[in-house]
């Protein structure tokens, strides 16, 4: 019988937290069939050898060279079997009834297509790292209640989209949007993603109830330079190929405003020129991006006005917030998604 699901996990030299991850996984209670699939990306640290001896039953996908997030969870997707992707961050630990939650509350909401965890740091079971990804009028990212205390997001409800870290999307809905964009490497590929969804109809679901600790950043670093750069390239991209016309227009002088802040905030914090480097490399990316605009416009089927109704227009007190939940985490997980 083929799985319901399939969960897959891509590791890049994540040896020390794989255990952790396959083992909550093969504890899942509850949830229909699901096979794992472990994306192996050019590991150098014993993971394939490890993950061989130890987990058997995981379908293991060793590559010769790093693909990236994008490319490689892809791969992954490519040779799943279930009607339901998965996509788990290694340096993750499910609660026991997780995948039977996440999946349940898309099984009982026809209308969705996509749902996100509640996922809390490792270190700290008591603070939210994300409930979903929000998205800025201002053309940025942002991880919902990054910081909060957990009891503050206990109530499932419709996000713009999907963290990356631990979500679910149909199949049929992920092969119609190609996938991840391969060009983004890594960060911002589930925003991405997520806001390809929506302009075709699709929405995201927060489960609330379907919780996953994250150690966050266990491969890119903390603000790491690789991070900045593909976070800010990224995002530029994300924003001018997904944004309908009309909110182009309009949110084009905030986006300047915000991206110039992001700038600034890097060279405070020594990260000027992975920064620059990011928004050089959009840039350059500009041509490519704009083919792709034209096919995701063209395609689209929901209104400007429906798109920025799900999107937030504060984007100064949102970053203060989140500048303020790193420093009292002394350096924390730092975000993920690479942005000012």
């Amino acid at each position: 019988m083929l799985p319901e699901i399939s969960v897959i996990v891509l590791n890049h030299n994540g040896r020390k937290w794989l255990a952790g991850c396959l083992d909550s996984l093969a504890a899942q209670a509850g949830a229909p069939a699901f096979e794992t699939i472990v994306v192996d990306n050019a590991s150098t640290d014993g993971s394939v050898a490890f993950l061989a001896e130890l987990y058997p039953a995981v379908t293991l996908l060793p590559v010769p060279t790093n693909l990236g997030f994008a490319e490689g969870n892809s791969l992954g997707a490519r040779r799943a079997r279930g009607s339901f992707l998965v996509f788990l961050n290694n340096d993750t630990i499910a609660d026991a009834d997780w995948l039977a939650r996440l999946h349940g509350s898309i099984a009982a909401r026809p209308e969705y297509s996509l749902a996100t965890s509640r996922i809390v740091f490792m270190d700290d079971p008591a603070t939210l790292d994300s409930a979903g990804d929000g998205y800025l009028r201002a053309g940025g990212a942002f991880k919902r209640g990054h910081g909060a205390p957990v009891s503050d997001w206990g109530v499932s409800q419709e996000v713009f989209g999907a963290c990356g870290a631990a979500f679910l999307i149909r199949r049929t809905v992920y092969e119609a949007l190609g996938g991840f964009d391969p060009r983004f490497f890594m960060v911002y590929e589930d925003v991405d993603l997520s806001y390809r969804a929506r302009l075709l109809g699709h929405r995201c679901w927060y489960a609330a109830d379907a919780v996953v600790r994250h150690a966050g950043s266990a491969t890119l670093g903390v603000s790491s330079p690789a991070a900045v750069f593909y976070g800010q390239r990224n995002l530029e991209w994300t924003w001018l190929k997904n944004t309908p016309r009309s909110l182009l227009i309009r949110t084009a002088i905030p986006h300047v405003v915000y991206a110039a802040a992001g700038l600034a905030h890097y060279a405070r914090t020594g990260r000027f020129v992975p920064a620059l480097r990011g928004k050089l490399a959009a840039l350059v990316g500009v041509p490519a991006v704009l083919r792709d605009r034209r096919a995701i416009q063209r395609a689209a089927v929901v209104s400007a006005r429906v798109v920025e109704d799900m999107m937030e227009p504060r984007w100064l007190a949102l970053k203060r917030h989140e500048k303020a939940s790193r420093r009292e985490r002394r350096g924390g997980d730092g975000r993920r998604k690479g942005q000012s």
